[in-house]
């Protein structure tokens, strides 16, 4: 899946724009989605674990490496207050 994937800063992520249609059709889908994002912020927290977000802004699929500190309904925060919009994300690893 990476292949398909440019691999960006997350300083980058505030410079993008993101389209409001989720990238995910099937519900079940989605549901796994924020279950796994809720997960990797825990990890985030209690072990600062990095993981792997795969987005789409407006432009292009994209991925970063970098801890997930908070989720709410509707993005993932990052550090320095960084966020996407939860239904612009295809999968964490």
């Amino acid at each position: 899946m990476e292949a398909n994937f440019e691999l960006i800063e997350k300083e980058q992520i505030d410079t993008l724009h993101f389209p409001a249609n989720d990238v995910i059709d099937e519900l079940d889908l989605r549901i796994q989605r924020k279950v796994e994002l809720e997960r990797a912020q825990a990890l985030g927290n209690l072990e600062h674990t990095k993981i792997k977000i795969f987005f789409e802004d407006d432009a292009s699929k994209k991925i970063v490496d970098t801890t997930i500190w908070g989720v709410t309904d509707v993005e993932i925060i990052l550090k320095k207050g960084v966020v996407i919009p939860i239904h612009r994300i295809y999968k964490i690893v």
